[in-house]
């Protein structure tokens, strides 16, 4: 049970948070810089494979080790970590071959991803710490 709480409520949090800072903060961003080259809607096949596989990577490799050890610091901590990782590499690999991507947008959406994965897994380890 305390397995389904940690995914269901990372999860919630994650995708809460994200589309609320996607359309406000990261896309008027991105447009910005990139102008025409950002879509005017996602596609959501690439959507719903991404936010899978980050949410379950977040947990195999954060969220589940730190409910095991009753540590939602080290959740916090690994998160942000991990968030930073992720999200630092397409950003800095973007930044290396794109022409038009620029530092602000490194630094507000990798700020955005050690942040969001941090506060996100961490707060699904204390709510399945709280149930068991």
């Amino acid at each position: 049970m305390s397995l389904i709480v940690l995914v269901l409520v990372t999860g919630v949090i994650f995708l809460a948070a994200d589309a609320v800072m996607l359309p406000k903060v990261v896309k008027p961003l991105f447009e910005r810089h990139l102008g025409d080259a950002i879509l005017r809607s996602p596609r959501p096949a690439p959507a719903v494979l991404f936010y899978f596989l980050y949410v379950a990577g977040m947990v195999w490799f954060v969220g589940w080790p730190a409910l095991q050890e009753g540590a939602p610091a080290m959740a916090l901590l690994n998160g942000a970590l991990l968030g930073l990782r992720a999200y630092g590499a397409y950003e800095l690999v973007s930044w290396t071959v794109m022409r038009d991507w620029h530092p602000r947008m490194v630094a507000v959406d990798m700020a955005w991803g050690t942040t969001l994965t941090a506060v996100s897994i961490s707060a699904g380890v204390l709510a399945a710490l709280a149930i068991s």
